[in-house]
């Protein structure tokens, strides 16, 4: 199960009643803890998902980084220049 540490959350009704459900009524995960850090690990990933867009975004209005990507699509545009 690996390491693991206890935590104390403050959490309201409505929360704990649902990773109840989530756990038990749904299955969704075999035990509340396994709920919450469900939970987590997709906000989480969604964070970094936003980020990296955000990033992307960025780069597509920096000179450099446009044109670093077009000499790199003209090397892969060359068909002689992948292997077959």
């Amino acid at each position: 199960m690996g390491n693991r540490v206890k935590r104390t959350y403050n959490l309201s009704q409505a929360t704990v009643r649902r990773v109840r459900e989530l756990a038990g009524e749904y299955g969704l995960a075999k035990s509340q803890d396994a709920v919450v850090e469900l939970a987590v690990e997709q906000l989480y990933s969604a964070a970094r998902e936003r980020e990296e867009a955000e990033q992307w975004a960025s780069a597509s209005h920096d000179p450099e980084f446009r044109a670093e990507m077009a000499a790199i699509a003209a090397d892969f545009a060359d068909g002689e220049a992948w292997p077959r």
